[in-house]
């Protein structure tokens, strides 16, 4: 391969043109106006409902189940039973490749399979709030946890 020396020169000189555009114009300006303390209050108080309802959920609350119109276990079984607090569950460790299911599968996809296989209940719309609220409960519980993508 020969050296082309005008494909050098115009590639410096591209990339000097964007690193001088970058600096004078500065970085895409997409909405950045400063949260207000007020909202991000209200925006918390949205997590931590969404919060609670999946702990309810999660922790088989019969009331919480009929409100949501899900049926998450016919054994009478509870996600906490197996995973107290959401202990286990490795939520950062998705998507990924599940070689005891055969496929790539993201958090949403092993919820329904825990909820449909050993729980026997019926899997849920991957959209719907009560879904939402799982999956909201799930990464809260493990916060602060280590992301180790594809590990577990």
């Amino acid at each position: 391969m020969a050296f082309n020396a005008h494909r050098l020169v115009r590639s410096r000189l591209g990339l000097a043109v964007a690193l001088l555009t970058l600096c004078i114009v500065g970085p895409a300006s997409a909405d950045r106006s400063p949260v207000t303390p007020e909202q991000l209050k209200e925006y918390d108080a949205a997590f931590m409902a969404m919060v609670k309802k999946g702990d309810l959920l999660f922790h088989g609350d019969p009331t919480t189940i009929k409100q949501m119109g899900v049926n998450l276990s016919s054994t009478g079984m509870a996600c906490a039973m197996c995973h107290p607090m959401a202990s286990d569950t490795h939520p950062g460790s998705f998507p990924k490749f599940q070689a005891s299911v055969g496929k790539f599968s993201t958090l949403r996809d092993m919820i329904n399979w825990c909820i449909e296989k050993p729980n026997q209940g019926e899997q849920i719309d991957p959209e719907s709030e009560a879904m939402k609220a799982l999956e909201t409960y799930i990464y809260w519980s493990n916060s602060g946890s280590v992301l180790d993508t594809g590990k577990y």
